[in-house]
């Protein structure tokens, strides 16, 4: 008999494909589970749980599952599921680092050239017939530039890298220095702000780091300043950032990720020296396939007793 599995999410095709293949499967989109979508006898036989990051499983989830052995996370972030729940009870906890580093990193250097650049301004300018009428105003010079990079993990590594071929002076602060960082550590994200034009978020989320990007950081990048946030919208005050947009004394913000979304702060939306994103750094079809394979070979090694290719806090 195939082993029972909860899947959380919408997933790739392939992935759900293979899972079927695998796994007695029980598949829900909408998250928290609707009541009585599990059943007790269902919930007794599932062992293991692939969960989007932005789903996570919760305590409640986790002690309904008394065979549970792991929890699979699609994505890197795991500020959504309840590791301490998880600890308590032996289960293990898998994530898929690595694999979306490239994507992420780039997503956050288009958004970091389409607001210098105004891309998405200077498409609706020829689209709406204005350039008939006369030039578009000029735009703001990445090359060269000054980029700060809070949280220097992985993806803030790729960010930086990519700066750096921009012959961007790069810095960056995070809870400690990376000995084989070439870029120079700032340990306060106010001073690193204020030596900053483009401020690229790329830390973990949670509760050690909400509202880290405060009002004083906001308000040290300043009028020129450009605050592109790929990690995870609790990072970011966004009553202070969406005040300081609206008064001038933040220049732009390039948003990947927001506070309650998918619902987005209508004020945020109504700024035109705002960018928006779905939340889709790692959203390319050769990733998300990656990212499935990974989700699938840590649940099969649990099950089998080997090894896990990727376990959170190993």
């Amino acid at each position: 008999m195939k082993p029972d599995i909860l899947a959380l999410g919408d997933f790739p095709p392939g992935m759900m494909a293979a899972l079927a293949a695998r796994f007695t499967l029980h598949h829900f989109i909408p998250y928290p589970l609707p009541a009585g979508s599990l059943g007790p006898a269902t919930a007794v036989r599932i062992r293991a749980i692939a969960t989007e990051a932005n789903r996570g499983a919760t305590r409640d989830l986790i002690a309904m599952l008394p065979k549970l052995e792991i929890i699979a996370c699609f994505g890197v972030g795991t500020d959504g599921i309840d590791l301490a729940a998880a600890r308590e009870r032996g289960i293990a906890v898998t994530n898929t680092p690595g694999v979306i580093t490239d994507d992420v990193a780039d997503l956050a250097i288009g958004l970091m050239l389409a607001s210098a650049r105004q891309i998405p301004a200077a498409d609706r300018y020829v689209r709406d017939g204005k350039w008939a009428r006369g030039p578009i105003a000029l735009a703001r010079k990445v090359t060269g530039k000054r980029m700060g990079v809070l949280g220097l993990g992985g993806i803030g590594r790729a960010i930086a890298d990519r700066g750096a071929a921009f012959k961007m002076t790069v810095r960056y602060s995070g809870p400690r220095r990376k000995p084989d960082a070439p870029y120079d550590y700032v340990a306060d994200p106010v001073a690193l702000a204020r030596d900053s034009d483009f401020l690229m978020i790329a830390c973990k989320g949670g509760p050690d780091t909400r509202h880290l990007v405060s009002g004083p950081v906001i308000e040290a990048l300043g009028p020129t300043g450009t605050l592109v946030n790929v990690a995870r919208g609790s990072v970011v005050d966004e009553g202070a950032l969406i005040g300081a947009l609206r008064a001038g004394r933040l220049g732009f913000a390039a948003l990947d990720v927001f506070e309650t979304e998918p619902r987005v702060a209508p004020e945020l939306l109504a700024l035109p020296n705002v960018i928006v994103q779905p939340h889709h750094g790692t959203a390319t079809i050769e990733t998300r396939e990656a990212v499935g394979r990974l989700v699938i070979d840590n649940i099969v090694a649990q099950l089998e007793g080997r090894p896990l290719p990727t376990p959170v806090g190993a």
